[in-house]
């Protein structure tokens, strides 16, 4: 048999479904690491998207989302991962948690459409020590209805970055965009009061309340679009903490302008009792002479001839 026609079903399912290879990356990690792996695309556009670590199927997420599974949970997956992957229903992007020493290798990312299919490989690579430096807590304290920022300690923006309340995602600035509050209860609370530096990624809270009170969190990501690292050495905490400003809590500013009208007060009645008083006695007394030189009233003249 002509060996062509051996290849002609291969090269049949190449043009019906345009194969093609969108190159591989090196990704390098530490122990303990999350590492995001992106597939660019949206699974109610695809039928397939499968994930291969060193051959093994360890993910897989159809169109229609009737088939999902990770790790154990597909055919030929192992226990390598345990509940360490996470996949995306929306993208099909695979998340590695606590990444380890062992999951170093190759990961194969298969996409398959009605129209197509593509390949995408990353090549991880994961070194250091496993226990992560976490950074320590700053701590905040303000009062109700002043402002606060919280610095990111970066100078300039080079990574994504996500800020969170309490565990609630408030802020978060993307290689392309910026959004803060994407839910109800984060509109709520912080309605028109935070701010997100598109330069730094430091975060402000203007007119702070004492429900704001709490653990906020930032999340430094370095991302170049087709993967994303993060890590506990790159997470900033601070502690915030609001009191509330009671009727008798007065500024410095305040006090300092009613003691000026108190003062002032008090000089304006001071002037006005002086002049009173100097008034009143600075008249010009009545001399004896005069009393004595004085025109006689008809009735003391009477009096004088008696």
């Amino acid at each position: 048999m002509n060996p062509l026609l051996n290849l002609l079903p291969g090269i049949l399912f190449l043009l019906d479904y345009g194969v093609s290879s969108v190159g591989s990356d090196v990704v390098s990690v530490k122990e303990g690491d999350f590492v995001i792996f992106h597939t660019g695309v949206e699974t109610r556009h695809q039928e397939d998207i499968k994930w291969y670590f060193n051959d093994i199927r360890i993910a897989q997420i159809s169109g229609d989302l009737t088939h999902r599974c990770t790790d154990v949970k597909c055919e030929d997956g192992e226990e390598r991962f345990r509940d360490r992957l996470k996949l995306d229903n929306q993208t099909g992007s695979l998340t590695i948690t606590n990444i380890t020493n062992t999951d170093s290798g190759v990961y194969d990312l298969k996409i398959i459409s009605s129209t197509s299919s593509s390949d995408k490989t990353f090549k991880v690579i994961v070194s250091g020590s496993s226990a992560a430096k976490q950074n320590e807590m700053q701590r905040k304290s303000v009062k109700e209805g002043e402002s606060v920022i919280l610095d990111s300690g970066e100078s300039k923006k080079t990574n994504d970055v996500m800020w969170y309340f309490n565990d609630i995602l408030i802020g978060e600035i993307t290689r392309d965009q910026s959004k803060i509050c994407t839910n109800d209860q984060c509109k709520e609370r912080f309605r028109d009061r935070l701010t997100l530096n598109n330069q730094t990624g430091s975060l402000t809270i203007t007119n702070i309340r004492t429900t704001d009170s709490g653990l906020y969190k930032l999340q430094i990501i370095i991302n170049n679009g087709r993967f994303s690292i993060t890590s506990e050495e790159r997470v900033k905490r601070f502690s915030v903490t609001v009191t509330a400003v009671q009727d008798s809590d007065l500024s410095s500013g305040v006090v300092a302008g009613i003691c000026v009208a108190v003062v002032g007060v008090l000089v304006v009645a001071l002037v006005v009792i002086y002049c009173r008083h100097h008034r009143r006695y600075n008249q010009a007394p009545q001399k004896d002479d005069d009393v004595n030189n004085s025109p006689l009233k008809p009735r003391d003249r009477d009096t004088e001839h008696l």
